[in-house]
């Protein structure tokens, strides 16, 4: 008889997420065959997010603290799986997620991703997604999802609160520490929306600008003015 699988804990950081989280959250269960529990993570959204997550099935905790690292450090606390998967509120993991992940962990992947791919036919999305198969720490983005074992999770530290942007990138070199990293060939399926509101060559550059400003020791104060004040949006 097989082993009961090990549990998948899905954490779903969501700051006005109301349009789409239920969407998002029925689909996953269709996913996981009980084999999963849905966290979504709010910050007190002020447009009905959590209601929108807890009415399709997703366990809703209130964050302590606004912003996504934190929001994330706190799911973790709470889940209860012994992989915790990082997923974000737009982004939609490849069919079947669940065992590939659990395939991949089997396999020896302390933590891991999937390849990306945008809703949208843009070419420079299309070129941008495919760069993502290859397993190099600057070219890792948060909207590819990422998977990984408690273990290896809490003793890198889990995310850096003090980060308000480049968290997702930030903990990949950490938790490369404690066990191997893969990027599985699977693509999640993230929403373009950013980049056509912003323009999409123009958002690039400003993204490229801001990794390079943090690598090079740019203060968060100075990266999340500069987000703030090039890229329209509502959740930095």
């Amino acid at each position: 008889m097989d082993p009961t699988p090990p549990l998948i804990s899905i954490i779903i950081p969501a700051y006005n997420e109301a349009a789409g989280i239920g969407r998002l959250v029925t689909w996953l269960h269709t996913q996981v065959a009980g084999t999963a529990e849905v966290l979504v993570v709010d910050a007190a959204s002020p447009d009905g997010t959590a209601a929108a997550a807890q009415a399709t099935g997703a366990r809703v905790l209130q964050s302590p603290r606004r912003g996504r690292a934190a929001q994330l450090n706190y799911g973790a606390r709470q889940a209860t799986g012994q992989i915790l998967y990082f997923l974000h509120a737009d982004t939609y993991p490849p069919a079947g997620f669940p065992a590939l992940i659990r395939q991949a962990v089997a396999a020896g992947a302390g933590s891991g991703c999937f390849r990306l791919q945008f809703d949208h036919p843009h070419w420079f999305l299309r070129l941008n997604a495919w760069f993502t198969r290859f397993d190099v720490d600057l070219i890792r983005f948060g909207d590819q999802s990422l998977f990984v074992r408690r273990d290896v999770f809490e003793r890198a530290g889990g995310y850096r609160q003090e980060l308000v942007v480049m968290e997702d990138q930030e903990i990949i070199g950490r938790l490369r520490r404690y066990g191997a990293f893969r990027v599985l060939p699977q693509a999640v399926v993230t929403s373009a929306r950013k980049y056509l509101e912003n323009g999409v060559y123009r958002l690039q550059l400003v993204f490229t600008l801001i990794a390079v400003l943090h690598w090079l020791g740019a203060s968060q104060t100075q990266l999340v003015s500069l987000y703030r004040y090039l890229i329209r949006q509502d959740k930095v």
